[in-house]
């Protein structure tokens, strides 16, 4: 079994989320007294939202470089990075450090092909929503990828860091974000772009197919360790 190395604390709910699926599905998979070989770094995330929202993006690449670098150190044979946001940095991160990644985007992709999904809609972040460095990898991967309008989006962003990010859940929130899915035109499925939006809404809540990537990676990194 290899050993899982878990870059988390963005935040860490998620990553506590993380961790119990990661040994959760290992002994599902394996039996017996079964769990993960892992290695979990947190970060602080207070410093790490800050450097986002401020546009310091080069600062926050180095903190995830030494993070990696001491994961790597630390015994790991590959890296999940627990968050979807901060892949944008993961070309940068990857040139200074020699086991591979295990790409969160990559790995939905391969979920929903599976499926035979084409077209979903994207809910994360405003970097994740706007920016193309996680589109595109669905859209390499033949799926047509939609966002929320300017106004829902922001409805998207601000839920994530002042409620989710803190463990926070609240009924109108869930509401809104079924009210926002709803709205969207011909698709076929809704990808939680954000490690933190299963905790607010799942399948039970909207009639499309769900794609929660905090699931699909913690689940795709125990297959890649056994």
């Amino acid at each position: 079994m290899k050993t899982i190395g878990l870059l988390g604390g963005m935040s860490w709910e998620s990553s506590a989320t993380y961790y119990k699926i990661i040994n959760e599905y290992t002994n599902e998979l394996l039996g017996a007294q079964n769990n993960a070989k892992s290695v979990l770094l947190t970060v602080n995330f207070e410093e790490i939202e800050r450097l986002q929202h401020q546009n310091r993006w080069d600062e926050a690449t180095d903190i995830l470089i030494e993070a990696s670098k001491s994961l790597q150190n630390a015994g790991a044979d590959f890296i999940v990075i627990c968050t979807n946001t901060m892949h944008k940095l993961l070309p940068k991160i990857s040139l200074h450090v020699e086991i591979p990644f295990l790409h969160i985007a990559e790995a939905t992709a391969k979920e929903i092909n599976k499926d035979g999904v084409k077209k979903v809609l994207l809910l994360g972040t405003k970097f994740t929503m706007q920016e193309s460095f996680y589109k595109d990898k669905l859209i390499e991967n033949g799926i047509d990828v939609v966002v929320p309008n300017e106004q829902d989006m922001q409805i998207v962003h601000k839920v994530i860091y002042d409620e989710l990010c803190l463990g926070k859940t609240l009924k109108k929130s869930r509401e809104d974000f079924v009210q926002i899915i709803n709205k969207s035109k011909e698709i076929e499925g809704v990808i939680l772009g954000c490690t933190e939006i299963g905790m607010l809404i799942s399948q039970d809540d909207i009639d499309f197919k769900v794609y929660d990537t905090t699931l699909i990676h913690a689940k795709e990194a125990v297959r890649m360790a056994i």
